[in-house]
């Protein structure tokens, strides 16, 4: 069995603070763009749907071998929130395996934040007992296989749902 525990993570520009139910009226504001789903699908969650969404989140997984791991994204230095990465923690007969996904807000795109952010949950995981970590990244969208590629992922070579594989195995 896993149990983590999502702890604020710090690295040069970002914090990266554990996912709080309050978060969700700034983060219904960053994560407002469509464009946002171009490679995901759907539509923007109002503030009530994101906010039910993260009281879901919170409360954590009903898998006793899973742990749900959120945080949003603070630029430290402007002193807003700009998007937010997770981890789906599951346990195995090796320890545990990790998939990671992360959203960087349109305003805040194109600065090196997500990669940043992949970076430091990447880097938590490592203290972590996951031996891999991965990540579904749609064939088409170059900015998430950059920011995939920064925080040290490769392809697989596989597909699931349509999305390329991609992983980092640790030890």
């Amino acid at each position: 069995m896993i149990a983590l525990e999502p702890e604020t993570i710090r690295t040069d520009r970002l914090d990266l603070l554990p996912l709080r139910v309050e978060h969700a009226d700034d983060m219904a504001a960053v994560l407002s763009d469509p464009g946002l789903h171009a490679f995901i699908g759907g539509a923007p969650d109002t503030a009530r749907e994101l906010r039910s969404r993260y009281e879901r989140l919170v409360a954590g997984s009903p898998n006793p071998g899973e742990s749900w791991c959120n945080w949003v994204v603070r630029l430290r230095d402007a002193a807003c929130l700009v998007g937010y990465v997770q981890a789906t923690v599951t346990a195995d007969d090796r320890g545990a395996a990790a998939e990671i996904a992360w959203v960087t807000g349109t305003s805040w795109q194109r600065r090196g934040i997500a990669a940043e952010a992949a970076q430091g949950l990447v880097a938590w995981l490592r203290r972590q007992p996951v031996h891999t970590v991965t990540a579904h990244i749609h064939p088409d969208h170059r900015a998430s296989a950059a920011v995939a590629t920064a925080a040290g992922l490769a392809p697989t070579g596989q597909s699931h749902d349509g999305e390329a594989g991609w992983q980092l195995t640790i030890g």
